[in-house]
C-alpha cells in the first residue's frame, strides 16, 4: 500500500469545526481543573462544602453550565470527524480504509492509556478510542433510524440504572463505597500533593485499575461511556448528512433548534443543580434518579445550544476574525489536550509547584481561562504560522499512514 499524505490542508478544513473544537478544549479544561487541583473522590461522603460564597457560586455555575457539556461537544466532533475521515480514507485508499482507521484508533487508545495510567486518570482519549472501535466495527453499518433509537435508549439509561440502584444498593454497600473513596482521597493527597513523579504515576495506575476492577466502579464507568456514546452517535448523524458543510442553508432550522435546546437545557440544569445541592448524602434516592435523568438531558441540550450559537456567530465576518485564535487551538486538539495535563500537573502536583488543594472553584475558573488564552492560544498561533498541523497530530498521522514530510504552513496537502 502506498504512503498517503492523509492530513487535510488548511484549504480543505471546515473552519467552523475547528472553532467549535477550540471552545470544547476550553470547556474541558474548566471541568478538568477540579481533578487537577484535588482528589476526584473529595465529594464521595457528601460532606465537602466550600466556605467561600464565591467558590460555592462558581462551583454551582460550573456544574450546571459546563459539566458534561464540553466533553459531549468533543465526542460530537469525534463522531462528525469519524464520518469525514473514514470517507476520505475510502477515497484515497479503497479497500484499506477500515485497516487505516483501525490503526488510527489503536494508536489513540495507546496514547490515552499511557496518559491515564501515568499522567492523569481523568483521560478521555481511551474512552473515545474504545467507542470509535465500536463505531468502526458495528455502528457505521446501522441505519439512521436504528441510531436514533439507540440514542433515545442511551438517554434513558440513567433512569433505568437509577431504579436498579434503588433496588440493589444497600446502606452497607454505600458505606463501603464511601470508605473506598475516602481512602483514595487520602492516598491522592499524599501522592499528588507531596509525592514524586513516580509516586504520582503509581497512584494514577491504582486509580485507573479501580475504575475497571469491580462491579460497582464499572457501573459508574459504564455510565460515562453511555454519555459519550450518546453525542458521538449524534455526531455520526451530523456527519452522514453533511450538516457541517450545509450550514448556510440550515440557518433557519438552526435558530429554532437553538431556542428549544436552551430552554430544555436550562430547565434540566436547574433541576439537577437543585436536587444534588439538597441531596448531598451518599446513596441512591428516588429524587436522585430524577436528578440523574435531568443531568443526562441537560448535557446534549446545552451542548447543542452552545454549538449552534458558535456556528451562527461563525457565519459573520466580524466573529470569524474574533474566533480565529480559538480555531487555531482547535486545529491542534490532541496537542492542546495533553498540554493541559502537562501544565496543570506541573502547577498542582508536589513534584511541581505544589498548589494541590489550595485553589478553590473561582480560582480554578480564572486559572483555566488564563492557561487557555495566555498560553495555549498564543502557542497554537505561533506553531501554525510555521507548520500546518500540531506536533502530536503530525506524529499520530505518521503512525497511521506512514512516512510524511512535516510540511510548512500554506503548502497544500498532496494526494
Amino acid at each position: 500500500m502506498r504512503h498517503l499524505e492523509a492530513p487535510v490542508s488548511a484549504q480543505q478544513r471546515i473552519v467552523t469545526l475547528d472553532i467549535v473544537r477550540g471552545f470544547a478544549l476550553l470547556g474541558i479544561l474548566i471541568m478538568n481543573m477540579p481533578g487537577f487541583v484535588s482528589s476526584i473522590f473529595i465529594e464521595a461522603d457528601g460532606s465537602h462544602l466550600w466556605s467561600s460564597p464565591i467558590d460555592r457560586a462558581a462551583e454551582l455555575a460550573r456544574d450546571m453550565l459546563f459539566s458534561g457539556k464540553f466533553n459531549s461537544m468533543f465526542s460530537l466532533l469525534f463522531g462528525i470527524g469519524f464520518t469525514i475521515q473514514f470517507a476520505r480514507m475510502e477515497q484515497l485508499a479503497p479497500g484499506h480504509a477500515t485497516h487505516l482507521y483501525l490503526r488510527r484508533l489503536l494508536i489513540l487508545l495507546a496514547i490515552g492509556l499511557v496518559h491515564a495510567m501515568f499522567f492523569w486518570t481523568g483521560d478521555v482519549l481511551h474512552v473515545y478510542a474504545v467507542l470509535g472501535l465500536l463505531l468502526l466495527l458495528v455502528m457505521r453499518h446501522m441505519s439512521d433510524r436504528a441510531i436514533v433509537a439507540l440514542i433515545v435508549l442511551l438517554l434513558v439509561y440513567p433512569a433505568i440504572s437509577g431504579v436498579v440502584r434503588l433496588l440493589v444498593v444497600t446502606p452497607d454497600i454505600t458505606a463501603m463505597r464511601v470508605a473506598q473513596a475516602q481512602a483514595f482521597e487520602a492516598s491522592n493527597n499524599l501522592a499528588y500533593g507531596g509525592g514524586t513523579f513516580i509516586a504520582a504515576a503509581r497512584e494514577h495506575m491504582r486509580e485507573f485499575a479501580h475504575f475497571y476492577d469491580n462491579v460497582w466502579s464499572l457501573w459508574g464507568t459504564l455510565g460515562f461511556y453511555v454519555q459519550m456514546a450518546t453525542t458521538m452517535l449524534l455526531g455520526v448523524l451530523v456527519g452522514r448528512h453533511r450538516l457541517a458543510q450545509r450550514i448556510p442553508e440550515l440557518l433557519p432550522s438552526i435558530r429554532r433548534i437553538q431556542g428549544w435546546a436552551l430552554s430544555v437545557g436550562l430547565v434540566c440544569a436547574l433541576t439537577f443543580g437543585i436536587i444534588f445541592e439538597i441531596q448531598r448524602t451518599p446513596g441512591p434516592t428516588p429524587l436522585k434518579v430524577l436528578g440523574s435523568l435531568a443531568y443526562t438531558i441537560s448535557r446534549p441540550s446545552l451542548m447543542i445550544f452552545y454549538v449552534l450559537t458558535i456556528v451562527r456567530l461563525a457565519q459573520l465576518p466580524s466573529w470569524q476574525a474574533r474566533f480565529a485564535p480559538i480555531a487555531a487551538t482547535g486545529r491542534m486538539p490532541l496537542t492542546n489536550y495533553l498540554m493541559q495535563t502537562l501544565i496543570c500537573t506541573t502547577l498542582m502536583y508536589g513534584w511541581g509547584f505544589g498548589l494541590w488543594g489550595t485553589v478553590g472553584p473561582a480560582g480554578q475558573l480564572l486559572l483555566a481561562f488564563a492557561i487557555f488564552f495566555v498560553i495555549q492560544v498564543p502557542l497554537s498561533i505561533l506553531w501554525l504560522r510555521r507548520f500546518e498541523y500540531g506536533p502530536l497530530e503530525y506524529l499520530w498521522r505518521v503512525a497511521t499512514y506512514g512516512r510524511m514530510r512535516f510540511k510548512p504552513a500554506g503548502v497544500p496537502a498532496s494526494t
